[in-house]
């Protein structure tokens, strides 16, 4: 690479992948990440080391449709052909949907106005393998109505830290706050190419916590089998008790949908 690094601009790449071929999105250095990757591919491409920011830090198994990236890159790049050039370069597993130049103080977390990620619960008797990597298999019966009734007490703001893997303390830092504000929380039911029962949980916010929505999955799904009673879930966010809450549901069926901005951040 050059010792010499060029001028360059604030871009920003619209990401798709399949997050078990992965071990999460953020650097770790001896394993295959998201973000390491697409940093050594986009260093390659430009000859000096790219740093890139996520939108949002997915653990390993969690898949992508909207995650967004953030990073500068030489001003003659050729930004057009640039997502096929990646793709190519970090396949299997990710696809580069779109590149496109921002603003000079763009940032693909604390630019972000709000995250939404989408559930898949396949529930049926029967496994279905074409799904398996995408959506937790749940062969009892859900109540999907006391699901809908349980997902209430999550609009608005609130401390979440009932849902929240606890934070690591970090000496002479504030313990992080765990209060979110939630716009959307709701289950929809369709039928898969197979025939197939899918439940799909759709949840907007400002921001989450670590685990936050798999925990939330997996106590709707616990009020689901009868394990939980819908009017339970008020008590159990307002405890700020992980413990009340109930199970954390696998991370294959978990994808960062869409991430929302402000238009003029965009050129």
């Amino acid at each position: 690479m050059s010792t010499s690094e060029p001028a360059t601009r604030r871009a920003r790449l619209l990401v798709a992948y399949e997050g078990s071929y992965f071990n999460g999105f953020a650097v770790n250095e001896g394993v295959r990440t998201i973000a390491g990757v697409i940093g050594d591919a986009l260093s390659l491409i430009s000859r000096f080391p790219v740093h890139i920011t996520g939108a949002g830090r997915t653990d390993a198994g969690v898949h992508g449709w909207g995650q967004v990236i953030s990073c500068d890159l030489p001003v003659d790049i050729d930004l057009e052909h640039l997502p096929r050039r990646l793709t190519k370069m970090c396949a299997p597993g990710i696809v580069v949907r779109s590149a496109e130049w921002a603003v000079e103080d763009f940032h693909a977390r604390f630019s972000a106005q709000w995250r939404h990620y989408r559930y898949t619960v396949l529930n049926d008797p029967v496994a279905d393998p074409f799904l398996a990597a995408s959506a937790w298999h749940v062969p009892e019966r859900l109540d999907v109505q006391l699901m809908y009734l349980a997902c209430d007490p999550l609009i608005g703001e609130h401390d979440f830290s009932a849902f929240c893997r606890k934070p690591k303390p970090v000496e002479n830092e504030p313990t992080p706050s765990m209060f979110r504000l939630v716009t959307q929380a709701q289950w929809s039911e369709q039928v898969s190419e197979r025939g197939s029962r899918l439940l799909r949980f759709e949840i907007r916010a400002n921001a989450f916590c670590h685990q936050m929505v798999r925990s939330i999955v997996g106590t709707l799904v616990d009020v689901g089998l009868g394990k939980i009673t819908p009017g339970s879930m008020s008590a159990i966010l307002h405890s700020r008790v992980r413990t009340e809450a109930g199970q954390v549901a696998p991370a294959h069926g978990l994808c960062l949908w869409e991430v929302g901005y402000l238009e003029q951040i965009f050129e």
